[in-house]
């Protein structure tokens, strides 16, 4: 049953909830700015045929900080077994290898190829297109001051 405060002409629906004490909650706004920023970071590296989960595993491989599967799993927050996919992917195409670990050979260090990286810092370059378009409301140093947040809230000894 439609009423007259349900669909106001003129009034888009974001401008119209944006009272609602959900959008003064951080996990919701966080939420929601990464959904967004999804949608435009897949768009950009799908001409290199990644998504953002297998272009964070070849940015962490590009490092040369020779992380292992484990350790990029936590890092990302992703079960080690989507992280064995998303190198086995990576690796069909050329774009990584594994070793093994030089303390622990059980372990396996990712490291891009010389391909993977070309391909990276192509795929670097549209994401942070991307991310300049989810942030283009913000001024740089807005910008930069929302990542330092970020950043001391997920790890604040190295922010």
């Amino acid at each position: 049953m439609a009423t007259d405060v349900d669909e106001q002409p003129g009034i888009r629906p974001a401008d119209k909830l944006m009272s609602a004490s959900i959008s003064r909650d951080a996990g919701f706004l966080l939420a929601k700015l990464h959904a967004a920023g999804s949608v435009l970071n897949n768009r950009a590296l799908a001409q290199f045929g990644l998504k953002e989960r297998s272009y964070s595993v070849l940015a962490l491989a590009t490092s040369e900080l020779e992380p292992t599967q484990r350790e990029m799993a936590e890092f990302l927050s992703l079960d080690p077994s989507q992280i064995v996919a998303l190198i086995d992917e990576l690796e069909q195409r050329g774009l990584v290898i594994r070793a093994p670990g030089r303390l622990d050979r059980r372990a396996k260090i990712v490291s891009a190829t010389e391909d993977g990286s070309a391909v990276f810092r192509q795929a670097e370059a549209a994401a942070r297109a991307a991310e300049s378009t989810a942030l283009a409301n913000l001024t740089d140093a807005e910008a930069g001051e929302l990542k330092g947040l970020l950043r001391k809230a997920l790890w604040s000894r190295t922010a």
